[in-house]
């Protein structure tokens, strides 16, 4: 049921012992380095919702007065700000980008109760609340401003950039539609016999957790051993999350689980239904040639509207897009930016 949340599959949590996790990062430390080049200030903003967000609000430094271009980035899915989201954001930050990489709702250091509960509504919210906190910014233009969204919030970035005329380009990388996987199962495999007792199973849980006075959580996640026999993505799911490649212990993904009825809204709302409605303002969606997630982003590029791109990084799979260096088309990204974001559209 709420596995579906985090990778698609449940995990068993007896597994041997053959490939261990180090988890040695504390809750003050980040996966990667932050440049030389870049400062990295801790802000927080409100949404629409009351729900104060925790961000990292990285800029160039020696930058010249000239008020410069933004960018909000979240994700991936169960993810933190000290993870991937900050690591894209030091790379744009020394590419010329104010870039505001933030927690969720609900998640890492942002407010929200009960904890780790994800929206289609509120999640998209976030990116626009990001919106609001960058274009008061005295350094940026608030005519130019994107998103990026890496991937469960790959979708999520899509339709706050549906819905939120002020955005001026989006792209995406790994993306997952959170909606689509929590309704329909792994490539649409869910028959609507399984739909109907996940939904029961939740809507009896909702009584549990109201007698309870809590929201339990699913127990579901990534084992903290796997033998190596496991499907290509667990193992890489492993280690991003769960050793000192991207571990961090506010991560929901290194160490923890969503909420048992998570699902609930997420089964019964669809997040690309105006994936259209982005055009005239460009569309880069990302994705590795080998990433089990793959279908996400073809279908996505299908579904928008020109101008677009999709971008198909020959041999690498989901998770190398989270963090591998001379993976991650940087470059591309830049160009992708600079040149939308002066376009008057």
């Amino acid at each position: 049921m709420a596995a579906m949340l985090v990778f698609g599959i449940a995990f068993s949590q007896t597994n041997s012992n053959q490939k261990v996790s180090k988890m040695s990062r504390t809750a003050e430390q980040y996966t990667f380095d932050l440049s030389d080049q870049v400062s990295r200030q801790s802000v927080t903003f409100t949404n629409r919702y009351g729900i104060t967000l925790a961000g990292d609000l990285y800029a160039p430094k020696n930058a010249e007065t000239a008020k410069l271009p933004a960018l909000a980035i979240s994700g991936p899915f169960g993810a933190v700000k000290e993870q991937a989201s900050g690591l894209y954001a030091n790379q744009m930050a020394q590419r010329g980008f104010v870039v505001l990489a933030f927690d969720p709702s609900y998640t890492g250091e942002s407010g929200g109760e009960p904890r780790h509960v994800a929206s289609p509504d509120i999640n998209t919210e976030d990116f626009s609340a990001a919106i609001d906190f960058l274009g008061l910014q005295e350094n940026v233009d608030r005519e130019k401003v994107g998103i990026i969204g890496i991937c469960g919030f790959g979708g999520f970035a899509l339709n706050a950039t549906a819905v939120d005329k002020r955005v001026k380009a989006v792209a995406t990388t790994s993306m997952y539609d959170m909606s689509r996987v929590n309704a329909k199962g792994y490539f649409d495999s869910t028959t609507p016999e399984q739909r109907t007792q996940m939904l029961e199973q939740m809507s009896q849980q909702r009584w549990v957790d109201a007698e309870n006075g809590t929201a339990a959580l699913s127990g579901v996640g990534l084992p903290s051993e796997i033998t190596g026999d496991e499907p290509e993505f667990v193992q890489g799911y492993f280690d991003y999350y769960k050793t000192d490649r991207g571990f961090h212990p506010r991560s929901i993904n290194s160490n923890s689980s969503w909420t048992v009825t998570t699902p609930i809204s997420l089964m019964n709302m669809p997040i690309m239904s105006y994936i259209n409605e982005i055009s005239p303002r460009p569309v880069l969606i990302i994705a590795g040639e080998n990433a089990h997630s793959k279908y996400f982003s073809e279908d996505a590029y299908e579904a928008a509207n020109e101008p677009k791109e999709l971008i198909i990084i020959p041999g690498k799979v989901h998770t190398d897009l989270y963090d591998r260096l001379d993976v991650i088309p940087f470059d591309k990204l830049e160009t992708f930016f600079s040149e939308n974001l002066s376009a008057n559209l």
